[in-house]
């Protein structure tokens, strides 16, 4: 069972993620939801399309110009007050890895951490516990925030990425974190080359079998592009074939951009793998 604010998730339930970045430069809507009024209304537009969780961020993941704490707490902490006046029942998720900024959106009322940067800050972890939130414990390779990866190397990567992920998901219950509320994340294109990533794609149900949910950062990245040699605008397509396969290899949580694409395809492999009934089912009957 997962847990996360107000909502739980059977295990075989997949669930959605929506991106909604309060930032002015990032690398695939460029500023839309930067504004207030259009972020809100990419929330409404998501929970209609079927995302259980509002995946908040106010630091774009790449090189730019600098954001300080203070900064991504002001793109945040009033936006996440008011998802959650509007939304009382929506999973709302930060993406940080400042404890300064946790605590403030947890004080908001945020439900769930999502350390992209595999606990740089180890104190972001203390936050989660003290508030009762959830955390995702994500892998790295010891990449710095906001760094690209350059000719990084792995004797073998799913085996690094299972040693951090889950002693840091070990860490945080310790801490006093609700293990049902810590998911890990491979990290896909933090701190891997594109070979990397699809590996740890193709192994992904190594780290299922450790019996935390896995949750998957797919959308559009650069080793879609790479591997079909298009641009952001064109990664759909093999967005959506990079979530199959996790779904049938037993990822639980999806972090997008495209809710309604994802959903449907979750749906299909949901009910391929007998976990969902049809929603309709008349063929043959009539």
């Amino acid at each position: 069972m997962l847990r996360l604010g107000r909502r739980e998730f059977d295990a075989h339930e997949p669930v959605v993620m929506a991106i909604v970045n309060r930032t002015p430069d990032s690398f695939y809507d460029q500023g839309a939801t930067f504004r207030d009024e259009p972020a809100l209304a990419r929330v409404e537009q998501a929970v209609a399309e079927g995302a259980a969780i509002v995946d908040v961020g106010g630091v774009k993941a790449g090189p730019g110009e600098e954001v300080d704490a203070e900064e991504e707490a002001r793109r945040t902490v009033g936006f996440v007050a008011e998802v959650r006046r509007r939304h009382p029942d929506v999973v709302i998720s930060v993406d940080t890895w400042r404890h300064e900024v946790g605590e403030a959106v947890c004080e908001a009322g945020a439900d769930l951490l999502n350390d992209a940067w595999g606990g740089v800050d180890p104190k972001l972890a203390e936050v989660a516990a003290r508030y009762g939130a959830g955390l995702v414990c994500t892998h790295a390779g010891g990449a710095l925030p906001r760094t690209r990866p350059h000719r990084v190397g792995y004797d073998d990567v799913m085996a690094d990425i299972l040693r951090v992920t889950v002693g840091l998901a070990e860490r945080a219950v310790a801490l006093g974190v609700p293990r049902e509320s810590v998911l890990i994340d491979p990290g896909h294109d933090f701190g891997k080359n594109t070979r990397h990533s699809l590996e740890a794609t193709r192994r992904l149900g190594e780290m299922v079998a450790t019996g935390w949910p896995v949750l998957v950062s797919l959308s559009n990245k650069d080793f879609v592009g790479e591997t079909l040699d298009r641009p952001v605008k064109e990664r759909l397509v093999g967005t959506l074939a990079t979530t199959a396969v996790s779904a049938w290899l037993g990822a639980q949580v999806y972090r997008v951009h495209e809710v309604a694409e994802t959903r449907q395809v979750l749906d299909m492999v949901a009910s391929i793998a007998g976990h969902r009934e049809p929603a309709v089912a008349r063929r043959g009957l009539a």
